[in-house]
């Protein structure tokens, strides 16, 4: 399942390296060619709730070969496609499993360890979208300049095939979960508490984005670093993101609420020290590896939405990702807006604070709402 989650993040993150190929061979331009990113993104969006709902019925190992089978049908599609249309249309499928993926395999995940271990389980998971940011998308831009974008993709493409034989060899075989239905899963959407949870994860690691979306600009025009050291930084970040993706997967097993918390405050802090020292690039370079810990919300949120989705897990899990793709948007947007306002384009990181205080905001809101839910059980019992 990590293979599997590796070769969707490299998918996902290698188009913006090879953008500039991509519009070439497409004759477009970048901007009209940055709609593929777009197309992508919506197909997230779209295919969690939708494939969640539909293949409610089907065994979950079932669902995740389904899910890994689309996504390569995507990819092959993608390179075969004759122009920029066809291939908008093909990254859009290929975004359909992208958040039920990795919904549906924490799910599994955590049904394979006890309760105990449930944060490392999901942890692991959500290692291969991690290291596909240090490795994946680096070598897959330096592929799109040496090999092509088709060809790259149809690497891609080989990993996926590659995981889905491994899910096919050793996930375990599960019957469809008892009264499993399309309504029960909508079921979750009635549940306040998935959508604080998700609110949390749309607003608060949007200060993740804010900052990474302009982290190139940042180092070249403030940073001062020369354009060809840039991806080594990139990549000094996507090395913070593994290891705080894997201390924040423990800490989920001791506290899953001060977990929360604590990666909150750790954004807010080390958001607000980027700002401070953007313009020296050797006090910024630590700052960049410390911001990778941000990703600790992901393992977090994703075993909290087991806790409060009751028997609607599929649904809520995967609308995880949906609400980090919005993150991802309200983060960019929220950046450009304190650039054009002149600000300097080192304000991304006090904006990215701010979102990530809008997070903590929402998520204390929702421990208040749920402990006064439960008092007012206790005293109506």
């Amino acid at each position: 399942m990590a293979l599997g989650t590796f070769a969707i993040g490299t998918g996902e993150f290698a188009i913006m390296g090879m953008l500039p190929e991509m519009a070439s061979s497409l004759d477009v331009s970048v901007p009209v060619a940055g709609h593929i990113i777009s197309a992508y993104a919506l197909g997230v969006v779209v295919g969690a709730p939708l494939i969640a709902v539909a293949g409610a019925r089907l065994p979950r190992r079932t669902l995740l070969m389904v899910l890994m089978a689309v996504f390569v049908v995507g990819n092959v599609l993608a390179i075969l496609s004759p122009g920029y249309r066809t291939l908008e249309g093909m990254r859009f499928l290929t975004g359909l499993p992208h958040g039920a993926f990795f919904g549906v395999a924490a799910l599994v995940a955590a049904s394979l360890v006890d309760r105990a271990h449930r944060g490392r389980a999901v942890g692991r998971v959500m290692a291969g979208l991690t290291v596909s940011s240090v490795l994946g998308a680096p070598f897959a831009t330096w592929g799109g300049e040496f090999l092509g974008w088709r060809l790259t993709y149809a690497l891609i493409g080989v990993l996926g095939v590659a995981s889905l034989l491994l899910i096919v060899r050793n996930i375990p075989a599960d019957p469809p979960h008892p009264g499993a239905s399309p309504l029960r899963e909508l079921g979750a959407l009635r549940r306040s508490q998935v959508w604080f949870t998700l609110a949390t994860g749309a607003v608060g690691f949007g200060g993740m984005f804010c900052v990474y979306t302009y982290l190139s600009d940042v180092l070249i025009n403030v940073s001062g670093y020369p354009a060809y050291t840039v991806p080594l930084v990139q990549a000094l970040w996507g090395v913070g993101m593994v290891a705080g993706n894997l201390i924040g997967a423990r800490l989920v097993d001791v506290n899953l609420n001060m977990t929360v918390i604590l990666a909150f405050v750790w954004s807010m802090v080390t958001l607000c020290l980027f700002y401070l020292t953007a313009s020296s690039p050797w006090v910024v370079t630590p700052v960049i590896l410390l911001l990778g810990g941000i990703i600790a919300l992901v393992p977090a949120l994703q075993t909290r939405l087991m806790d409060v989705a009751a028997d609607a897990q599929t649904l809520a899990a995967s609308l995880n990702h949906s609400a980090f793709n919005v993150a991802n948007a309200l983060g960019a947007w929220l950046g450009g807006v304190v650039i054009a306002a002149g600000q300097g384009e080192q304000a991304v990181g006090w904006a990215g604070a701010m979102l990530s205080a809008g997070g903590l905001v929402i998520f204390l809101a929702a421990l208040a709402a749920q402990t006064l839910r439960r008092r007012a059980a206790a005293a109506g019992a």
